[in-house]
């Protein structure tokens, strides 16, 4: 019996599950800046600083980017960890990984930023390697959330802090009907428009709702190991922070 798993509303074969979520981000990987700053009107650059913020990183300290995409989390975090730190910028797609590298260096951002395509669920990394491990809008799209959680637990070090940056669920109804008619009215009109791919923007409206809701992930990290869970709503719950800590 073929194991299935959902790809947005749709129940798909687990194994092709990566391919999926492969195809929607080599289709935005150019406009996905763009793209952001549109659905959001620029506020996901608010929300991102305040995950930083809340990662607590510091001079020196060694930062896993995890879905790093474009590298917005990892230009913020470049100035907290200094020369002596360093970031390893990480995504599963190769378009994607490709497009942040360039921009980084585009920017002038070398010498202590890594670059590795890897899947959050089997990390090429050695035990209690990083002081933070950061994934920002990109624990959704991964096929086994658990293991996933459990591989960013490993290469923590003692005292590190995992930072799970998400869009979430509205903590009220008003914000829940205005959100659902954006999410699935106008944002796959947005996205035919300007990135000329309606059905990426569809799956992105979709695999939201099919996210953990904020205490299930908070259960989920402490699963995973993680101990001092807590998470912050933004924007009435439409985006959350969770952290947790390995003791």
């Amino acid at each position: 019996m073929t194991n299935t798993t959902h790809f947005g509303f749709k129940q798909v074969a687990t194994e092709d599950k990566v391919k999926l979520v492969r195809g929607v981000f080599d289709s935005v990987a150019g406009q996905y800046d763009i793209m952001n700053d549109l659905m959001s009107m620029g506020i996901h650059r608010i929300w991102k600083r305040v995950a930083v913020q809340l990662s607590n990183v510091r001079k020196g300290d060694q930062v896993l980017d995890l879905a790093g995409g474009t590298g917005d989390l990892t230009t913020l975090f470049e100035k907290r960890v200094g020369k002596e730190g360093q970031i390893v910028l990480a995504d599963i797609n190769s378009e994607m990984l490709r497009t942040g590298r360039d921009r980084l260096i585009d920017r002038g951002l070398v010498g202590n930023i890594r670059y590795a395509q890897v899947n959050a669920e089997c990390l090429p990394f050695e035990d209690n390697t990083f002081d933070c491990v950061c994934i920002a809008f990109g624990l959704r799209n991964v096929t086994d959330k658990d293991a996933a959680l459990r591989s960013m637990y490993r290469v923590l070090k003692p005292g590190g802090r995992v930072i799970v940056l998400e869009f979430s669920h509205p903590v009220d109804k008003i914000t829940e009907t205005v959100y659902d008619f954006y999410s699935f009215k106008l944002l796959p009109k947005i996205g035919k428009i300007v990135a000329k791919d309606e059905d990426s923007y569809r799956y992105l409206a979709e695999s939201i709702r099919m996210h953990p809701k904020q205490d299930d992930l908070k259960k989920m990290m402490e699963n995973a190991g993680l101990e001092r869970c807590e998470y912050f709503n933004m924007t009435q719950g439409i985006v959350a922070v969770h952290r947790g800590y390995k003791i």
